[in-house]
């Protein structure tokens, strides 16, 4: 790794590969977005929405976070990033579609499947914590009939996403449009290793290769 330098250096590659000759294009995203999507991802720097779905600027509205977990709607007075870019993108932006994209060997599940940051301090895993404890019956349950194994976090994956399509059933703006028919709401987990997306099949309750 080169910091800094390493990505200017992708960057000036981008200018040459993308910028250059197609201004025009540039021109056309400054002046507003209308993107296919919102997706909901993880912060892993190996699970990259727009190199798995190979989509261009301006298509899809990105929000990323530990675990793409989606909290349920709380009509308080907190800070809610999550809600926000949510409630923007659906109500703003008109997007027809929320997708929920979960992943293989999440550090953040793990960390909820093994409770290794159970009573941290904030700097040291207490953050985190925090964060997770969204999932934390479900780790417990999972946990006590599976163990903590590598079997065990795909299940926790799998089951979090569950939970955060659930929960975007919670916020009014994203259960009117979608008893509607305006607005799709999908679950998908991606496995690293394979480099192969499984969509939730909700009818089924489980996960199949795309």
């Amino acid at each position: 790794m080169k910091g800094f330098g390493n990505l200017l250096e992708g960057y000036r590659r981008f200018r040459d590969k993308k910028v250059a000759g197609a201004e025009q294009s540039w021109k056309r995203l400054a002046e507003g977005q209308a993107p296919r999507a919102i997706i909901i991802a993880c912060s892993d720097s190996r699970v990259d929405p727009a190199t798995i779905f190979d989509t261009d600027p301006g298509e899809m509205f990105v929000v990323r976070n530990v675990a793409n977990l989606v909290p349920p709607f709380e009509a308080n007075g907190g800070r809610h990033g999550v809600s926000a870019a949510l409630e923007f993108a659906v109500t703003q932006l008109k997007v027809p579609e929320i997708i929920v994209m979960g992943h293989e060997k999440c550090g953040g599940i793990m960390a909820a499947l093994t409770g290794c940051f159970h009573d941290a301090a904030p700097g040291e895993g207490g953050f985190v914590h925090r964060w997770m404890e969204q999932v934390d019956a479900l780790a417990g349950d999972i946990a006590e009939q599976h163990g903590r194994d590598e079997e065990a976090a795909r299940l926790l994956e799998e089951a979090a996403i569950r939970k955060s399509v659930e929960n975007l059933r919670s916020f009014p703006f994203v259960r009117e449009r979608e008893e509607a028919g305006t607005l799709k709401v999908l679950g998908c987990h991606f496995s690293i290793s394979e480099g192969q997306l499984y969509l939730l099949d909700e009818a089924e309750d489980t996960f199949r290769p795309v």
